[in-house]
């Protein structure tokens, strides 16, 4: 079995927070371009196929008050096991499966000391990029229609 990367100086559950979220969040098409670009993809099986359901969204009033049920999202699970024994699991917004799958499976890969810094550098990193890009491209559409108000104290307020 290959050796799970676990060392003091690198916190693994930050760091597959950090990845997971990534691989959730990437548009489904980007992430299939980075796996085509894979070329050792080990053999896996699914521990759990992908599987759709529902989860409850909880927000806060003013997202500081109390939470509330917010509403309903559909969500997508995969587990998968490498040849090797490692495991991947993916959580992803929707209903598409081959997103989850491929996300899952490079999160066994990413547990994995030999394949970790490839799948770092060509996986996570560009679609970390192409995540922030995406934020700073609606950040700046959002600047250019904001409107700022100003009132002025009126006389009748006494």
């Amino acid at each position: 079995m290959n050796e799970v990367l676990e060392t003091p100086q690198n916190d693994t559950v930050t760091d597959r927070r950090a990845w997971m979220a990534v691989l959730a969040k990437s548009c489904c098409q980007e992430l299939k371009e980075k796996w085509e670009m894979l070329d050792d993809i080990p053999k896996y099986h699914f521990l759990k196929e992908p599987e759709t359901g529902l989860v409850m969204v909880q927000a806060r009033a003013g997202g500081r008050g109390s939470r509330f049920n917010f509403g309903e999202m559909t969500m997508t699970k995969c587990i998968v096991e490498l040849e090797a024994g490692t495991e991947g699991h993916a959580y992803i917004a929707g209903s598409d499966a081959a997103h989850a799958e491929m996300a899952a499976v490079i999160d066994a890969l990413l547990q994995e000391k030999d394949s970790r810094d490839r799948i770092m550098s060509d996986v996570i990193t560009p679609l970390q990029q192409d995540l922030r890009d995406r934020k700073q491209k609606m950040q700046s559409k959002v600047a250019a229609t904001r409107v700022d108000f100003f009132t002025l104290v009126r006389g009748e307020d006494e």
